[in-house]
């Protein structure tokens, strides 16, 4: 993947500490997040739990926020890494919402190590990658990307962009309006299993915007069969079927958060064949033929 090719998110990349590098082509940072295998299953590669699933939070008002490193030539490659895989989702976002005569609002990607403030709560380590829709950030403690290669089988620098753009699906369903829809359903739904169910459609659907993001970059980033099956393979690595048999040594799919690692591949697959948004509607078909 030549990641270089793509835009600079013009200030859109936010660090809170830490730092790193990029030998030989790939993310390898230092640190490391305990437990991160078993503690993911209900939240990995999502939207911050406490908000989607109606949990009351509190956005502080003390909070000191993390400072924007401008682009420099000092600046590190695993800035840049990640200013670049913004700023090409933000191109590709904002493209797709002006042909549908709306405006896309940009997010902003905050790079941290341990622990950062939040709108939504304070995010940690343990808690992974995510978006907060109070305040139209994701969060990324970038030794995540350490504990795929280690833990999930699952290195590279499209599997690393795979995990970025899962992330600004969320936001592009709080743009839609699509979060706030979930959740009212979430909240008014009869069993867990239900609840649970919508969890997994719109997880789903980020993971099929991800592969839209892809499909629409792949000729600028020189995307090859090798890289498409880096994110293919983090995608299976992290279904809640694959987490869980690994963590507790059996599958309930009721308890299903994100969906299984088939329905996560075809869905991010789905999205990297067509290129199309419109081919990502996890809501309106029969659950059990996701």
């Amino acid at each position: 993947m030549d990641w270089k090719n793509l835009p600079r998110s013009g200030g859109g990349v936010q660090q809170s500490g830490g730092g790193g590098g990029i030998p030989g082509g790939g993310l390898a940072v230092g640190g490391g997040i305990g437990g991160l295998l078993i503690a993911l299953i209900a939240m990995f590669f999502g939207v911050d739990p406490s908000v989607v699933t109606g949990g009351q939070t509190v956005p502080t008002q003390t909070q000191t926020q993390p400072q924007t490193q401008a682009g420099t030539a000092g600046e590190t490659e695993e800035y840049e890494f990640l200013d670049r895989i913004l700023g090409s989702t933000n191109e590709v976002w904002g493209g797709i919402f002006q042909q549908a005569g709306r405006t896309y609002t940009k997010p902003v990607l905050v790079s941290f190590r341990g622990s950062v403030p939040t709108a939504c709560g304070q995010g940690t380590s343990a808690t992974g990658p995510f978006y907060c829709p109070l305040d139209n950030k994701i969060y990324i403690d970038t030794s995540f990307f350490a504990q795929m290669d280690r833990q999930l089988g699952g290195g590279g620098d499209f599997a690393y962009s795979y995990v970025i753009a899962h992330e600004v699906g969320h936001h592009v369903q709080n743009e839609l309006g699509i979060a706030d829809q979930v959740t009212r359903a979430q909240q008014g739904a009869r069993t867990e299993a239900e609840a649970n169910s919508y969890g997994v459609r719109l997880e789903l659907q980020a993971d099929c915007f991800a592969g839209v993001w892809g499909n629409q970059v792949s000729s600028l980033a020189n995307l090859t069969q090798e890289d498409v099956r880096e994110a293919v393979n983090t995608a299976a690595a992290i279904g809640d079927d694959t987490l869980q048999r690994q963590g507790r040594g059996y599958v309930v799919p009721d308890s299903f958060t994100h969906g299984s690692s088939q329905q996560r591949v075809n869905w991010f697959m789905t999205g990297f064949r067509t290129g199309d948004p419109n081919q990502c509607d996890t809501f309106n078909q029969d659950y059990n033929q996701l």
